[in-house]
């Protein structure tokens, strides 16, 4: 296959001293990482420098250790506000790091880290970072469904929760993932009564010498939205994830005066490093956190604290606007909003600059690697009407038809990419990287895109079976799965349908089974709810139907489903 350049990006400033290559960089079982040429390739270009997380966080507190890193409004003892610096938060890194270590868990374990958006998160996965061992970076809605899983697939040794957070009591689902993971030795809670567990404010120890992990090692496992199934996990590197970062803040202007508001979850990747308080933490800024994303809560923040730049879903971009010009406070501070974990709608984002007089940036990109950006410097016709260009010159694009051939720019197809920062296999998971990987080496999105003259992506669609509701990632199948599980249920089928807010939702079609009892669709909701599914799973409508569509060689057609569902009649 030959590759569609990529377009120009931020200069590149020289290499430093090459890295002699780790193990895991030259391919791993549970990890298929870059052949060794392109490793070399991707140091001598001064992509992979050679850094880690935990030698990053080193630096920048020995350089400007009093400057702010992390403010939690709402964190401390009875709500307080907590301000570290990047000398405490080096500081208790090290000392949670060395309470791990005393409790036995080491370089390689897996640690499921479900925090909401507070500084221990910072502490917590700093300290696994420097210790070598993964975060598993788990989300406040998953549940036991999700966490049982994550716990036991990976064979983790710790989870890491809240107390209790909007009203859940996260203790009762550690008890659960411990009966479903014998490996899970130890469960570490953050604020409030641990109960039968241990209190992660007791955990740090005094600090002690600890080996440094290699830049080319696994620094943390992410979850993938997935097509089928619970989320695949993403392996990434210190060296793969650090260029994204240090890219992304090339190409979002984010330095040392830079405040981002951390408004999504903590743990997702578009609020972690597009640029996300990683890559404000790299470039030696202010993260701040925002307890919930709510107008009135972010845009008190946004005046207090002097934000800067900060990153959206676009069904909040939504509601942001449409509340930004009854609001009360002031937000001048406040130069780039970055919308992104679905695709922005061209209406809206004409609203951004005069709703909130800040300008917009779209991002489009994958926990699996590629990020694409508009420009600060591109036409604005470019930024309302494009989902932006990759962060690397070594980002390879490919747009190809069903068969695997090449189109000419301008036409729409399937968008395969490999690069610095794009994995070349999921963790531990052979039969899927069959499939979502050609056999030299590109990452099959699972997007549709068109490519314009300059290099710009526009994206079309999806086509993978998943949902994309308002940036939340949802496997059809998944679903599928625990809806069949009613007694009275012959079959289901999931699909998208549009929603002019969330962009899609779930539509469930369901065949009950002959002779059962009537079912009803709050009935069906109930149910998969009670299975321990994330609220944002749950189908947001169900429809009975006596039998599917099929193909022509007898197989459910989800193109008609999804046909059905976005026709007029379809509408609840």
């Amino acid at each position: 296959m030959s590759t569609v350049p990529a377009g120009a990006a931020a200069p590149e400033t020289a290499a430093g001293p090459e890295e002699p290559p780790s193990p895991r960089t030259t391919g791993a079982p549970e990890a298929p990482t870059w052949p060794e040429e392109f490793a070399a390739r991707y140091r001598a270009a001064g992509h992979w420098r050679g850094e880690t997380f935990g030698g990053m966080l080193r630096d920048r507190a020995e350089v400007h250790p009093d400057r702010i890193a992390v403010i939690d409004p709402a964190g401390g003892p009875a709500g307080g506000r907590r301000v570290w610096t990047y000398a405490e938060l080096d500081r208790r890194a090290d000392r949670m790091a060395a309470g791990f270590a005393a409790r036995g868990i080491g370089r390689g374990d897996r640690v499921v880290v479900q925090l909401p958006n507070v500084a221990e998160f910072f502490e917590v996965v700093f300290a696994l970072f420097r210790i070598g061992a993964l975060p598993v970076f788990a989300l406040p809605a998953h549940r036991k469904t999700e966490i049982g899983y994550f716990c036991s697939f990976t064979e983790a040794v710790a989870y890491v929760i809240p107390a209790v957070h909007e009203g859940f009591d996260y203790r009762t689902l550690a008890t659960t993932a411990r009966a479903q993971a014998p490996s899970l030795k130890h469960v570490f809670v953050a604020g409030g009564d641990a109960g039968y567990f241990e209190s992660l404010a007791e955990v740090p120890a005094e600090p002690v010498d600890l080996p440094e992990p290699a830049p080319g090692d696994l620094a943390f496992l992410q979850l993938s939205g997935g097509s089928t199934g619970v989320p695949k996990l993403i392996p990434r590197t210190h060296d793969d994830y650090i260029y994204s970062l240090r890219g992304s803040n090339e190409i979002c202007a984010v330095d040392e005066n830079s405040v981002y508001l951390c408004v999504l979850p903590a743990a997702h990747n578009f609020p972690l490093s597009s640029p996300g308080s990683l890559g404000t933490l790299y470039a030696g800024g202010r993260v701040v956190l925002c307890p919930r994303p709510v107008p009135d809560e972010a845009f008190r923040l946004i005046e207090s604290e002097g934000v800067t730049i900060t990153g959206v879903v676009p069904p909040l971009a939504l509601v942001w606007t449409e509340a930004a010009p009854r609001s009360a406070y002031d937000l001048g501070s406040l130069s780039v909003l970055l919308v992104g974990g679905a695709k922005f709608s061209e209406e809206t984002a004409r609203r951004v600059r005069p709703a909130l007089g800040c300008s917009l940036q779209q991002v489009f990109g994958m926990a699996e690697g590629l990020v694409n950006y508009t420009r600060l410097d591109d036409p604005q016709e470019t930024v309302l009407t494009t989902q932006g260009r990759p962060i690397s010159p070594d980002d390879e694009i490919l747009v190809v038809d069903d068969e695997d051939n090449e189109l000419p720019v301008g036409e729409t197809g399937h968008l395969l990419t490999r690069g610095p920062y794009t994995i070349r296999g999921y963790w531990k998971a052979p039969e899927h990287n069959a499939r979502s990987f050609t056999e030299d080496g590109f990452y099959r999105t699972g997007d549709v895109v068109r490519l314009t003259a300059t290099g710009h992506i526009v994206v079309e669609g999806r086509a993978k079976d998943q949902i994309n509701r308002g940036g939340e990632k949802i496997a059809a199948e998944e679903v599928e799965n625990h809806i069949l599980a009613h007694p009275a249920v012959h079959d289901a089928n999931v699909v998208a349908e549009p929603d002019p807010y969330l962009g899609e939702r779930t539509c469930a079609y369901v065949i009950l089974r002959p002779g059962a009892e009537p079912l009803r669709a709050p009935a069906v909701k109930k149910f998969v709810r009670e299975r321990g599914l994330a609220a944002y799973k749950v189908p947001d409508r169900v429809v009975f139907v006596d039998a599917f569509p099929k193909t022509g060689v007898g197989k459910v057609s989800k193109k008609d489903l999804r046909a059905a569902a976005t026709s007029p009649a379809a509408a609840p």
